[in-house]
């Protein structure tokens, strides 16, 4: 079954668990949630999720009821969403996501990483994301989102997520940048961030090009780190052209080494907020402090 789908024609689907392999998987409601908050399914938002919704997309109001008062917006505007990948940890999922007509977030195509907690009883409880305008032409030459979609390799997922951890925090947080090739393949590595080319020649260059504009970024804390198999997922904080910016960073891992990278960076709005919950609070127990040993 192809995963791929318009999240409109997604609702079924997964609530029938026809895109789950696992049928203890939480994948289902997510899917279901994402499929009836874009066709307007009121009745079925009330069903799936809690009256006390946790929101952190800054510019929507947290509580269920006062997100369905903005579904009118998304209609006007006949937004969709593409799902192009789904994963989960615990009681948390997290998805890749196409956004199309979709002016209400800031373009008419967005890419963003979606996170959605679900309580002790299965119900959507919060959410968090990243989003950014698609971009048509990139370094790479590869899109924003292509590349594999399924995950292997399920009993590495703790050694995964301490491995993107120690990327962070060697590499981008400048413990210790010489270790870049202990961690990034020096032999195949696919590049989805458009302003950088594959393999860490890519990586060099551009790193090279934004410190001579005094201009790179810098990542000064990890907030989550979710993973599932060869995928994982890290919410960061940083700065970057003089403005803190949220960094969601999704890498594919082959043998102990990164292999793959996507990511989503937003900058973190201070005006103009309709919930004071922040893009990085709540993410209780999927820190890097909680990775096993």
């Amino acid at each position: 079954m192809k995963k791929t789908l318009t999240a409109a024609a997604a609702t079924a689907l997964l609530a029938t668990g026809a895109l789950a392999e696992d049928t203890a998987s939480i994948k289902p409601i997510v899917g279901a949630f994402l499929g009836a908050v874009l066709q307007g399914d009121v009745d079925r938002m009330r069903e799936l999720a809690n009256p006390d919704y946790i929101q952190h997309n800054p510019f929507i109001p947290t509580g269920l009821e006062p997100f369905i008062e903005m579904l009118p917006v998304l209609a006007q505007a006949g937004t969709t969403a593409e799902n192009i990948r789904m994963f989960e940890d615990g009681n948390y999922v997290f998805m890749h996501n196409i956004w199309r007509n979709a002016a209400p977030f800031g373009a008419d195509e967005m890419v963003s990483f979606d996170i959605i907690r679900l309580d002790e009883n299965g119900r959507v409880a919060e959410h968090w994301d990243a989003l950014q305008p698609l971009v048509t032409e990139t370094a790479s030459g590869r899109t924003q989102t292509d590349g594999p979609t399924e995950a292997t390799d399920l009993d590495q997922t703790e050694a995964n997520k301490a491995l993107a951890v120690a990327l962070i925090e060697d590499v981008l947080m400048g413990r210790d940048p010489a270790r870049i090739s202990d961690y990034i393949s020096a032999d195949s590595y696919a590049q989805h961030n458009p302003m950088i080319a594959d393999g860490l020649e890519g990586i060099m260059a551009a790193v090279e090009t934004l410190t001579a504009q005094n201009n790179m970024f810098v990542y000064t804390e990890i907030h989550a780190v979710l993973g599932e198999g060869n995928f994982v997922l890290t919410v960061s904080e940083g700065e970057w052209s003089g403005q803190t910016h949220a960094f969601y960073d999704l890498f594919r891992m082959e043998d102990g080494r990164i292999v793959e990278h996507w990511d989503v960076i937003q900058p973190v709005p201070t005006e103009g907020l309709a919930n004071a919950n922040g893009m990085f609070s709540g993410f209780d127990g999927v820190g890097p402090g909680s990775i096993a040993d």
